[in-house]
């Protein structure tokens, strides 16, 4: 029976459904500061509406060993939370989740101040979870697991029962119908436990079906996810059925979308129509796309426009020339292989002798390697990272 179906609950309570926190997450020490803000956000709206508690459904930090200062201010917040006597109730995500099953959430737990409700046996094939109770309520977790693995188990998943009790359940995972045109590892809904309330985590969208809801992200996680949502949220759920999204808008986003061909003219060009905008504690995004018919991207004087920027008040300042091209060239070579890219290098390094063109093989097997799945753009960048500079500086 579904939660909306429940009628009969004469002890109402009041909670919050928070996801994908990401704590930790961005480099830019303004993004990492209004990260923890919407977080800190979050949790005093749960205190003014005086929720009976709180359910985080994973990734609360963005890696199972945050930054110590990160800890640092999340134990803090954590602690405000114990003493106005709202429980916290957890589960890994797919960044915190650690193989070895010991993360900075079990430190956490260790200090009283949250509960951590994946608690688990295996029998006769099946994972059975047991409840945390508090108060009418069961609360059963299973954690997201790195590369979706999580998916597999599932389908397996069995409650121990709590007869007379709301019952939640919390995953983190991909529900197959909230992406249903991608050919990723995912979970049909059809095959969950049946239960009152589903508070999920890990994709960084909207949805809210039945009694379903993907609870984040608390701020978006990276530059196109905030260009895409612009901000974060979280839910204020009652055991009566009501759904209530609280979106969490501390700074607006400012896209600005210019076409460049003249990288010599194009900082004036750029300068020329930030003047017109309203800037002033604005996220600005500085999309640049088009073909470069003179000079090169390291012409455009980003620093400058950067400096402008902020005199105009902006309270961060991102750049993006990903679309930002130049010409298709013809290059003057007969192939007397089959390997043309080994007949192009060989060509520069003929023209453009150096001591490091002995690397160039090497370096383009490295930079060929995929981004895996569920690894963020920024463990993805510090891997490919890693491996080039083992190649340069062996």
């Amino acid at each position: 029976m579904h939660f909306y179906e429940l009628n009969r609950w004469v002890n109402l309570m009041k909670f919050a459904h928070l996801a994908d926190c990401h704590l930790g997450a961005w480099r830019h020490p303004e993004l990492q500061h209004l990260n923890f803000e919407s977080f800190k956000y979050a949790l005093e709206v749960c205190k003014k509406e005086k929720v009976d508690f709180i359910l985080i459904a994973g990734d609360l930090f963005d890696s199972a060993y945050p930054p110590i200062e990160t800890i640092k201010d999340t134990f803090d917040e954590l602690r405000k939370l114990k003493e106005a006597n709202i429980p916290v109730f957890l589960i890994a995500g797919s960044h915190d989740y650690s193989v070895s099953g010991k993360s900075f959430l079990d430190v956490i737990e260790k200090a009283g101040f949250a509960v951590n409700v994946c608690k688990s046996q295996e029998r006769n094939g099946a994972i059975v979870l047991e409840p945390t109770i508090y108060k009418n309520v069961a609360i059963y977790g299973y954690p997201g697991k790195k590369t979706g693995l999580e998916v597999y188990d599932i389908p397996k998943i069995k409650l121990q029962e709590a007869p007379g009790l709301f019952r939640i359940l919390m995953l983190h995972t991909t529900l197959k119908d909230a992406l249903p045109t991608l050919d990723i590892p995912s979970v049909d809904y059809r095959v969950l436990p049946q239960v009152d309330y589903i508070a999920l985590g890990h994709l960084h969208l909207l949805y809210e079906k039945e009694n379903r809801v993907y609870g984040g992200p608390i701020y978006p996680n990276n530059a196109s996810e905030l260009e895409d949502l612009k901000y974060g949220a979280f839910y204020i759920v009652n055991t009566n059925g009501e759904i209530k999204r609280r979106n969490i808008k501390l700074k607006d986003v400012l896209v600005l979308d210019l076409n460049i061909t003249d990288s010599f003219t194009g900082t004036d060009t750029i300068i020329e129509e930030l003047k017109k905008q309203p800037l002033k504690d604005k996220i600005l995004i500085l999309k640049l796309k088009g073909v470069l018919e003179r000079g090169k991207i390291t012409d455009i004087d980003f620093n400058k426009i950067e400096i402008l920027s902020r005199a105009q008040g902006v309270y961060c300042f991102l750049k993006n020339t990903a679309k930002l091209f130049f010409p298709i060239l013809e290059i003057d070579i007969e192939p007397k292989t089959e390997n043309l890219e080994q007949e192009i290098v060989d060509n520069f390094s003929m023209k453009h002798p150096h001591e490091l063109n002995r690397h160039i093989h090497t370096l383009l097997e490295a930079l060929n390697i995929d981004k895996k799945e569920d690894e963020s753009s920024r463990v993805f960048e510090d891997r490919l990272f890693g491996e080039t500079k083992k190649i340069l500086f062996p």
